[in-house]
C-alpha cells in the first residue's frame, strides 16, 4: 500500500465503527432505563455495586475504575450512601483514604439489578444472535480489548 492510499479515508471502516458505538450506546441506555425503572438505580450505580461486591473498596480505585474524577465519585457515593446502598469509612492506616462497602440493602439491590440486567441482555444482546455469532463477537471483542489495553493500559 502506498502513502497516498493510506491517506484516503476508509468510509466503510468509519461506518462500521459508528455502528459499534451506536449499538453499545443503545444497549447501555436500554439496560440503564430498565435498571432505573425496575430497581431504582442508575447504570453507573449498578457498576459501583458490582465493583464493591467484587472486593474493590478504595474510593480512589473505584473512581479510576469507573473513569470518574474524585469529585464525581464522591458525589455518586454520597447519593448511594444516602440511598442506603453503601457505607464509607476512613482507612485505619491512612486518614486520606476512604473505603466503601456494600450494605445489606446494597447487596439486595445488586441481586435484583443483576436479575434485571441479565433479563434485558438476554432480550437485546444475546437474543438476536446465534451461539456462533456470539462466539465470534466475544472473540472479536476480546481481541480488540486486548489491543486497546496494550495501547492504553489505564482509562484514567
Amino acid at each position: 500500500m502506498d502513502a497516498d492510499s493510506e491517506r484516503i479515508p476508509d468510509e466503510q471502516l468509519v461506518r462500521e465503527f459508528g455502528l459499534l458505538l451506536s449499538a453499545t450506546t443503545r444497549l447501555e441506555r436500554i439496560v440503564g432505563r430498565a435498571l432505573e425503572r425496575r430497581v431504582g438505580v442508575t447504570h453507573v450505580m449498578f457498576e459501583v455495586l458490582l465493583r464493591l461486591n467484587d472486593g474493590c473498596r478504595s474510593m480512589s480505585h473505584l473512581a479510576q475504575e469507573m473513569i470518574l474524577t474524585s469529585g464525581g465519585m464522591t458525589r455518586l457515593a454520597n447519593r448511594m450512601e444516602k440511598a442506603g446502598l453503601l457505607v464509607r469509612e476512613t482507612s485505619p492506616t491512612d486518614r486520606r483514604v476512604q473505603h466503601a462497602s456494600l450494605t445489606d440493602r446494597g447487596r439486595e439491590t445488586l441481586h435484583r439489578a443483576m436479575l434485571v440486567h441479565s433479563e434485558v441482555l438476554r432480550e437485546f444482546f444475546s437474543g438476536p444472535l446465534s451461539d456462533g455469532q456470539r462466539a465470534v463477537l466475544k472473540d472479536s471483542l476480546l481481541l480488540l480489548e486486548a489491543r486497546g489495553r496494550r495501547e492504553l493500559p489505564s482509562l484514567g
